[in-house]
């Protein structure tokens, strides 16, 4: 069965609360490049050598080069239509929260208030040693005269605030989501490949308990099969269009 905007406007009337998950493209419309895609990032780097806090503490200087790359692009990223549609639908009362496996910020710079970011953030950095948090503003001034950001307070090196392979997520940002995605009655998902566990699981915990599934994606997922509603298509074109129906 081919479904519609109009089936997914007709869905999240009707199975509330309604909780959004989103990945990376929801993002790669704000000038954002994805991880997992044949032109991604992980297509031209190691994850191995730039994205495990064993590589981090092995040598710091190179993963905050890998990341020095990145903020140029997140600087000058705007929300897109998908961000700022998912900000009005919570201000009407339909989306109660926003799970984003995204480390842009994005969503809180759309206006969305109930975020859960459940692998970390790249608005800040944080030192291993003292526990002393900056903000990416900081970081990135300190950049400019060298390769890696000294803690203010010890002289550590700074580790932004991303959820690195090796480490274990927020601990009460998984908690949340998983509360969240368990009394969900529908469960949105947008621009996610659904291959990252443990935050792919969150829609079986929904479809578990009772609640729906719509998937917004380009490309298959692992749980299109338990998907009430299925939409081949970018977030920001079809969320738009979502808000027009609703």
């Amino acid at each position: 069965m081919a479904h519609t905007v109009s089936d997914l406007a007709a869905l999240v009337r009707k199975r509330q609360p309604c909780v959004v998950l989103t990945g990376a493209g929801i993002s790669t419309e704000s000038g954002i490049p994805d991880f997992r895609s044949p032109s991604g990032i992980w297509a031209k780097y190691d994850p191995m050598e730039y994205a495990t806090i064993t590589a981090f503490r092995r040598d710091p200087v190179k993963v905050w080069e890998f990341y020095a790359l990145r903020f140029e692009s997140l600087a000058k990223a705007e929300p897109n239509d998908g961000h700022l549609v998912l900000a009005e639908l919570e201000r009407r009362g339909l989306v109660e929260a926003v799970v984003t496996q995204n480390i842009d910020g994005l969503h809180g710079g759309a206006g969305s208030e109930a975020v859960v970011e459940v692998h970390g953030s790249i608005r800040s950095a944080s030192c291993l040693e003292c526990g002393e948090r900056v903000p990416l503003e900081d970081v990135i001034a300190a950049l400019q005269d060298v390769p890696a950001p000294p803690c203010p307070r010890c002289g550590a090196v700074l580790k932004p605030d991303v959820v690195m392979f090796g480490e274990l997520l927020p601990a009460a940002a998984i908690e949340r989501a998983v509360a969240l995605a368990q009394r969900a009655g529908l469960l949105l998902v947008v621009g996610s490949s659904l291959e990252v566990h443990p935050v792919a699981g969150l829609p079986a915990e929904t479809v578990s308990a009772g609640g729906a599934l719509a998937i917004v994606n380009r490309g298959p997922t692992p749980f299109d099969h338990l998907a009430s509603i299925l939409i081949e298509g970018g977030a920001g074109e079809t969320l738009s269009a979502l808000l027009d129906e609703i």
